[in-house]
Formats: structure tokens, sequence, C-alpha cells
């Protein structure tokens, strides 16, 4: 325990340990080695309500496991999942530690969630560590993802020690403190359901929809009704994952939020080129998590969980809920990209133009991002465009481009009314891999610098942002390879 009394304003609660029995292991994190604070969320722990002192060097303890607060009870949970296509059987938090449900004053919940805390039971042939390298890469992308207004887990601190942890090579082992509503993934459900414990099953959903919809708790018709925003939420965030340009890379069910979050990020990429076919994942040989394939694995995803809830939600009901997934992700899908056209009505030929479009940007590998904002510029009455000079086929680019601006006419909006608009929708900074691997390099060395800058870069994504972060990568950085390890 601290004798800070600064914590003792955190109230900690325990529901998943005190209303699911037999759903999780009671454990207590591995500390580090001479664990040290490397970095924390500031902006995010003052939304947390925590004291800039609990981040000092005589509370490294509270991150890295080694210290316990009132009311804190530790525990693993445990799940199974479909891995890559293929039933793998249970799971579990290999090496993460739930530490307990931080209770705002406003009502609100959040689990802390220590991850690289040590061997659990469900660790299988892991070590129960994370590495430096992929404590950061998760910690800025959940944090790049939440400033881009897409549905994530958060992170709160990063501590690095001197325990070696053996990867591809020997690295720095580190923990990261993830926060978000809840870690309830499909996986959950599956777990019990292959179990033939389909009570367990129920028992789960009643627990998520008194936490997490409890406007439906009471109304006979709340199975059917949940599992259909579940599958509203997970349409509507992959959507959103396309619109930006970002690959998850392992899609297994369990990794799959049963809030629609998005969650356990490792071998993750944002689009540098535009290539529909993109593989972020070094380890995924088959392409299955592909970027254009996403949608498609959501679906697919959300099957599986439909049959775990078949033995008490009917399976024509089921069926009904997983027809809505096309239409919600492609509705949200259109409201996005018309916002990065700069469309603010819904025409007929919309979904043409933005469909050309692609085709010019795949044939000739446009930077994603860099080319939806400098689409941001245009001039509804220009016929020239600082776009133009991002292409080599300059006929096909022109031909598109008086379409394009005939369609903005339309709209009758004032261009710098919808320029503005556009660059709301339209960010100027992604969390692209090189960005992410230059920072990891300096914190290696121990030097935070470029950490600190890039984090406090990516919580302005929509804004005009000066030097390298917005441009296209070096050579060195075009064709980093990113694993399962990351």
């Amino acid at each position: 325990m601290t004798d800070n009394p600064a914590f003792d304003n955190i109230v900690f609660k325990n529901s998943w340990r005190n209303e699911l029995p037999g759903f999780y292991t009671e454990l207590k994190p591995t500390p580090l080695h001479n664990a040290r604070l490397l970095y924390h969320n500031r902006q995010f722990a003052e939304e947390l309500g925590l004291d800039a002192s609990l981040f000092d060097a005589a509370h490294v303890g509270v991150w890295s496991g080694d210290t316990l607060l009132p009311g804190m009870q530790p525990l693993a949970q445990v799940y199974s999942g479909h891995q890559f296509g293929v039933w793998a059987g249970q799971l579990g938090d290999g090496r993460g530690i739930l530490l307990g449900e931080q209770q705002l004053k406003d009502g609100r919940k959040f689990d802390w969630h220590l991850k690289g805390a040590g061997l659990t039971p469900y660790s299988r042939m892991g070590d129960g560590r994370a590495v430096l390298r992929s404590t950061i890469r998760e910690f800025l992308a959940s944090e790049a993802m939440y400033a881009l207004g897409i549905p994530t887990t958060r992170a709160l601190t990063i501590v690095t020690s001197d325990t070696p942890v053996r990867r591809e090579t020997t690295e720095q082992g580190a923990m990261l403190l993830r926060v978000a509503e809840s870690h309830v993934r499909f996986g959950h459900f599956e777990h019990f359901y292959y179990r033939r414990e389909p009570e367990k099953v129920r028992q789960l959903a009643d627990y998520v929809i008194e936490h997490h919809w409890p406007d439906l708790a009471d109304s006979k018709d709340r199975y059917d009704l949940w599992f259909r925003d579940v599958v509203g939420r997970t349409a509507k965030l992959i959507a959103h994952w396309q619109t930006v340009g970002f690959a998850h890379g392992v899609m297994n069910t369990d990794n799959m939020s049963i809030l629609g979050l998005t969650m356990d990020y490792g071998p993750y990429g944002f689009l540098d080129d535009y290539q529909p076919d993109y593989i972020c994942n070094h380890s995924d040989h088959q392409g299955r998590y592909a970027f254009d394939n996403q949608p498609a694995v959501g679906l697919w995803n959300l099957q599986r969980l439909a049959q775990t809830l078949s033995p008490f939600i009917a399976v024509d009901t089921l069926n009904e809920a997983l027809e809505l997934y096309q239409f919600e992700l492609m509705r949200a899908f259109g409201i996005q990209m018309r916002a990065k056209l700069g469309f603010s009505t819904e025409q007929k030929a919309d979904n043409d133009i933005l469909t050309e479009l692609f085709g010019l940007m795949a044939k000739e590998r446009s930077d994603y991002t860099r080319t939806f904002r400098m689409l941001s510029l245009t001039g509804q009455n220009d016929a020239s465009s600082p776009l133009r000079d991002e292409f080599i086929d300059r006929a096909s680019f022109d031909s598109w481009f008086t379409r394009y601006r005939e369609r903005l006419q339309i709209e009758q909006v004032d261009d710098a009314e919808r320029q503005k608009a556009m660059k709301a929708a339209n960010p100027s900074l992604v969390l692209r891999n090189w960005l992410a691997q230059r920072a990891i390099s300096g914190a290696e060395q121990g030097d935070i610098t470029e950490l600190a800058r890039l984090h406090e870069a990516l919580s302005q994504p929509f804004a005009e942002h000066e030097g390298d972060l917005t441009q296209r990568p070096p050579d060195w950085g075009k064709h980093l390879e990113v694993s399962c390890s990351s």
C-alpha cells in the first residue's frame, strides 16, 4: 500500500471478481527489476482525477505492479478465441492483470489493466512480459485513435526496466497501464460456450448488460436489443478504421471488444501508400487481416459471437441482427467518406467519384492521408489543385478532378466553410510506423524527447503540423516489418 494521501481519493470497485466467480484467477503482478516510470499521459491522468504527485519516482511501484492501491484485487481473466480463423481453445490474460475498476465521481467506471505483468495460468508458451517497443506502440496508437474520434482503449503509463525479455532479440521488459470501460471480448463468450456452459454465457451477457447497457436491463427483449447494438458498434468501428486507413493486423475473436473498442494493438499500421490489400502483420502469411478484408472479418467474428448466444437468443433473431452489419458499416462509411470529400448532401454519383479516386490512388500508390488532406484545399472554381502534382497520370487526375469540382458546386457551400469542414474530417497526421519507430529508438536509449513530441502532436491530428511529421516515410521507414511480437 502507498502512504500518499492523494491515492486515498481513488476508489476501486471489483465487480468482475465479485459477480463472476469462475471467470478468472486471482493473481498479483510480478514486478520488473529496477522499474522506472518512463512516461505518463498527463492529460488523461487529469481526466481520471489523478494528482500529478502520483507519478513521481517514489510511486513507480503503482505503475509497475509492485504496489497495490486500496481496493485493488488483481486477477487474470480467462477467455478463448479463434486465431487466424482457427479455434485456438483456452487463451486468457497471458501477460495482463486486471488491477481493479476505478469509480469516478461522475459514475463512470474504468478498468485498470497492467500489460506485461508476468506469468499467469493463461500464458501458455509465453513469458508473461511485454517489451518497451510494443508498449510504446500501443501507448501511441491508442491515444492517436482516441484523438481521431475512434473508440479505443486508452493508455496511462509506460514503465521500463532492466528485466531482459527475449523476442527476435533481447529487449527491455516494460509495462503499460491500459484503461478501458471494459476488457470483455468476444472470446469471453466463446470460452464458456465451447466448454458447454451456456448458463455462464448468459451470466456474462447479464453482467455486460447491467454494467454497460443499463437502459436495457429491464427490457424483455434485452438480449436481442443488446446483440443488435454490439453488431452496430462493431460495424461503425471498422467503418471508421477504413476511413482513416487503419489496419489492425490481428482481428482474432479474442481481440474483439464487446463494446466496439479498438483493443490489443500489436502489428497495426496506418496506410502510407494506398494499397487496398495492405498487410501490416508480417506473421499474417495468408493475408487474412489485410486492410480491405477487415469489414468481412468483422462480420465473421460477429457470427462466431452469435453462435455462443444461440442457447438463449433465437437463431432467426441473431441472423436478423447480423444482417444489419453491412447496412450499418456502409452507412457509417458513406457518412464519413462524404465528409472527407467535402459533400454535405448525398448524391447518386458520389460512390462513383470515390471509387474512381481510389482507383487512381491505388494505381499510383498515392499517400492515403496526404491525398485527402490536400484535397481539403480544393477550390470549387479552381481548375488547378496542389494535389495534381502528386499524380503522374495528370490526364486521368484532371478528368476526375473536373467531375469532382462539378459535384462540389452542387453543394452551394462557400469554399472556406467547406475546406474547414474537410480539414476536420481529414487528419494531417496519423501514427505512421516510421514515426513510432523513431520514438521507440530514442526511448530505448533513455531519450523520450521524440516520444513526448509525437504524443503531443497526435493529440491534435487535424491541426496543421510543421516539419516532418506529415511527410511520406523516408527510405528506411517504408518497409518496416511488424509482427505479432510487436
